[in-house]
């Protein structure tokens, strides 16, 4: 892996949709943290079908090597881990170190043709959206595909405003957010599955407000400074429902 885990990390540097990555492991290592008591009290019972999963972890890195697929070579480190723990230590340990590798997964990058899949028809729901908006606002305003179209000004709904670079980042929150604030497994699954509403709802937002603004001041406030600051802020407005949310639900009987 001396050449995949470099690769990975500056896909995490370069790619903006990815740059959660930096933090997943440290959040993996947190859980794993939180268990150490009971790690180091379970005993070790190693297991000889750890050899069966490193096995299979290995042949699909040399699949992803050949198909010269990123992702199956990447995620093939996750299934490796897992194969080794089980390995060295047995059922017991690879139990409780069974959700800090697993979160492992959300470092990640998804095949471009995976994302290209997921982009597009969220581009094309967010400009009828949108576009439904600011016309009930009395704004005239028409779409072709992702192309929302003023009488002065055209804005294009590009990928990084179909709402899947938050996605990925609100889902990998959401995920650790549920496993550290949540008792019952119920409670957890509301959590992580608002992520995705909250991340398409609060993006439509900023697209709305953009296109408002732009049919007033034209195409620049959807480019540059302007652009960039309303993506960080509704990512923020986007976390702050998730942790309210998490809040509620703590507060919620079983």
């Amino acid at each position: 892996y001396m050449n995949i885990i470099p690769g990975m990390v500056a896909d995490w540097y370069d790619d903006p949709n990815y740059s959660h990555g930096f933090l997943v492991p440290l959040i993996a290592a947190y859980f794993l943290m939180q268990n150490w008591s009971a790690l180091k009290s379970t005993p070790l019972r190693p297991s000889n079908a750890g050899l069966l999963v490193v096995t299979g972890s290995l042949l699909l890195l040399i699949l992803g090597y050949i198909g010269t697929e990123y992702f199956t070579m990447r995620a093939s480190l996750v299934f490796l881990l897992a194969g080794i723990v089980l390995y060295w230590f047995g059922w017991g340990i690879l139990r409780l170190a069974a959700l800090p590798i697993a979160f492992l997964i959300f470092m990640v990058p998804l095949p471009y043709i995976v994302y290209d899949a997921l982009a597009f028809p969220l581009k094309l729901m967010v400009t009828e959206a949108s576009v439904s908006v600011l016309q009930i606002l009395s704004i005239p305003v028409v779409s072709q595909g992702n192309i929302i179209m003023f009488p002065q000004t055209v804005l294009e709904v590009a990928d990084a405003c179909s709402g899947l670079r938050s996605l990925m980042s609100l889902l990998t929150l959401a995920v650790a957010l549920a496993f550290l604030t949540q008792r019952t497994s119920v409670k957890r699954a509301i959590l992580i599955i608002s992520a995705v509403p909250i991340a398409i709802i609060t993006n439509m937002i900023r697209v709305i407000v953009t296109g408002y603004l732009a049919s007033y001041y034209g195409a620049a406030v959807a480019q540059g400074f302007f652009h960039e600051f309303a993506g960080m802020a509704v990512f923020a407005v986007a976390m702050v429902i998730l942790f309210c949310e998490s809040a509620i639900l703590r507060s919620l009987g079983r």
